[in-house]
């Protein structure tokens, strides 16, 4: 796991998860999931990111 992705996970976690996996559907959802409770957006991204990475 790219450590700056998921310092960026969880300062801004779309960010995170689009520098993973671009402008996809995982994207819209970790923004759907920020603006109703930042703390899904974080455990989603930070999964999103593992799943990637490994």
């Amino acid at each position: 796991m790219s450590i700056l992705r998921i310092l960026l996970a969880i300062l801004l976690p779309p960010l995170g998860v689009f520098l993973t996996v671009g402008i996809k559907g995982a994207f819209w959802l970790n923004i759907l999931l920020t603006i109703l409770g930042f703390l899904p957006g974080i455990i989603h991204a930070v999964w999103v990111i593992a799943k990637h990475d490994g």
